[in-house]
């Protein structure tokens, strides 16, 4: 499509209204191996856990190839077949309780094409907005990359190192468990994340994919165990590099001005970035 033709999308709206069950907040506590109290009715949903409701729901025949929702409806049909969560934004300005009826608003806020070392992309970015009755709890940004098949011979890109010193530290294993049970929470019926056959014979992965949102949860969640009593007040990420199942990987996290900012990021096994982040609390 022409860049004319993707711009039809900017300012498009959706709005998703859903009552806040509590079981997915408890199936996540459980995938994230945390001993939470149980999670009932008024308590308040930590921060991203919001990514486990407001899911776009489709009929399995309106799957593309890849397990995505086909090209078109809300998001812009952009004709490149790669999609992944580039990154985000976050503002957390009031409690979203479990129990109450929240309303989601979206907006398509810019799609911009590019060229890249890696061949064509296009970038999405998407506004949310999260309410409980007339108070803004949540304000975001998503952004969405798509890309190129890679080349036949391409040299894959070299990402940067992590840094090797944090405060505080995690190591996780990705096995297919962990991110079969984030794929069904969040209804994500992205093959990458489950089908190794894909990832490898038609993807050109190493192997299964952890989710780029999931990365990021997994680094709350450090500062959420080494702080317990914090409130997040905000939270920016960028994917760096990509994460398989078949090896290990960290989350650190490095407080700066006066334990009020963190920056976070996940290691992989060969020392390389995956994601960098920053929080704010309160």
């Amino acid at each position: 499509m022409e860049q004319e033709q993707l711009q039809e999308w900017v300012g498009k709206t959706e709005q998703r209204i859903e009552r806040i069950a509590p079981f997915p907040a408890n199936a996540l506590a459980a995938t994230l191996d945390r001993d939470d109290p149980v999670y009932s009715n008024e308590t308040a949903l930590p921060p991203l856990w919001h990514w486990l409701h407001f899911l776009p729901v489709f009929k399995l025949c309106d799957a593309g190839y890849d397990g995505h929702a086909a090209l078109g409806g809300f998001l812009p049909p952009v004709p490149l077949p790669r999609r992944m969560w580039a990154g985000s934004r976050l503002n957390f300005h009031a409690p979203m309780q479990i129990g109450q009826e929240l309303k989601k608003i979206s907006t398509i806020k810019s799609v911009k094409a590019k060229t890249g070392r890696s061949g064509q992309l296009v970038f999405v970015t998407v506004g949310h907005q999260v309410f409980d009755g007339g108070t803004l709890g949540i304000d975001e940004e998503h952004d969405i990359v798509y890309r190129e098949e890679p080349k036949a011979g391409a040299q894959a890109l070299t990402p940067p190192q992590a840094p090797s010193a944090s405060d505080f530290s995690r190591d996780i294993n990705p096995d297919p468990v962990l991110l079969f049970r984030y794929s069904a929470l969040t209804f994500n019926g992205h093959r990458i994340h489950y089908d190794q056959p894909f990832c490898v014979n038609s993807e050109g992965y190493a192997g299964l994919v952890v989710h780029g949102p999931l990365l990021a949860t997994l680094l709350l969640d450090l500062l959420r165990r080494e702080m317990p009593e914090a409130t997040v007040k905000s939270f920016e990420f960028r994917a760096v590099s990509t994460i398989i199942d078949n090896e290990t990987f960290s989350v650190h996290g490095t407080a700066e001005e006066g334990r009020t900012n963190f920056r976070l990021w996940a290691r992989r096994q060969d020392g390389a970035l995956a994601m960098n982040a920053k929080a704010t609390i309160a």
